[in-house]
């Protein structure tokens, strides 16, 4: 099912007080980093990102799971809010940041967003970028043929079972959270990859009912810029990568978009 009513957004000339750098009318792209305690190189590499090439973009958009797993905003873990300072810190210099919910952090709630500076947009989002409009996904909406995944994703997308999760103690919803990751890998293990990929026709259906010829999304871990036909036009999937090896960014400016991966250099001896 199409995830919600797309809403306009139209970020062009929000960053025309700053002096531009050399990329500040590039927009980037990016998803899937599944930042995680136990990957410190992920962490590193996003936050040199931050402090690099993000501070010279027109705007970074994060569609969704950013993190492995978000307990809710009050978890303290130190990595978790050094990824929020960094964060902070790019909003501040002017960077606009949007992130939307992954599968993984659809806990992210107004006081992540309230210490970073960044703005949390809804899955299906209509972006207006270089008289371009595009779709933003998470991607998992369009993964149908996965059922038992798309029954797990409305229970857990409800709003009264967030309340209740979000009340309980940060142990017992660590502990939950654990039991899901182990059902979610053993899920992947057991499962034909193509389930786990998009449906065609849902991602047909998006194309109609946003309007658009260009769709972003992510989730998959398949980057790719697909070209299809829908109802007679040509239209455009652009697939982000995930960040396990090496990063992954779709980077958009007036001349057009590129999706590149971003090499990880070795730890420092």
């Amino acid at each position: 099912r199409w995830p919600g009513r797309p809403a306009d957004l139209n970020i062009t000339g929000r960053r025309a007080q700053r002096d531009p750098g050399p990329r500040a009318l590039a927009t980037l792209f990016i998803s899937d980093l599944h930042l995680d305690p136990a990957a410190p190189e992920i962490t590193a590499q996003f936050l040199d990102f931050l402090e690099s090439e993000a501070r010279d973009a027109d705007a970074l958009y994060i569609l969704g799971d950013l993190f492995e797993v978000w307990l809710g905003d009050d978890d303290p873990e130190p990595s978790k809010r050094e990824i929020q300072a960094a964060l902070a810190r790019l909003t501040q210099a002017g960077v606009p940041c949007f992130l939307m919910h992954g599968n993984r952090d659809f806990l992210i709630g107004e006081q992540f967003c309230a210490r970073t500076g960044c703005r949390l947009i809804e899955d299906g989002t209509v972006l207006s970028l270089h008289g371009v409009t595009a779709v933003l996904l998470h991607g998992d909406v369009l993964c149908t043929d996965d059922l038992s995944y798309q029954r797990l994703r409305r229970i857990v997308r409800n709003p009264i079972v967030q309340w209740i999760f979000r009340h309980l103690s940060l142990e017992r919803r660590q502990t939950i959270a654990e039991r899901i990751r182990a059902g979610s890998r053993e899920h992947v293990g057991a499962s034909a990859p193509q389930i786990m990929d998009v449906n065609d026709s849902a991602v047909a259906e998006a194309f109609r009912m946003s309007g658009v010829q260009v769709m972003v999304h992510g989730h998959t871990h398949r980057p790719a810029i697909h070209e299809l036909d829908v109802d007679g036009s040509t239209a455009r999937r652009i697939v982000l990568g995930d960040w396990y090896t090496q990063g992954s960014v779709l980077e958009w400016g007036p001349r057009g978009f590129e999706l590149r991966s971003i090499p990880r250099q070795a730890p420092r001896q």
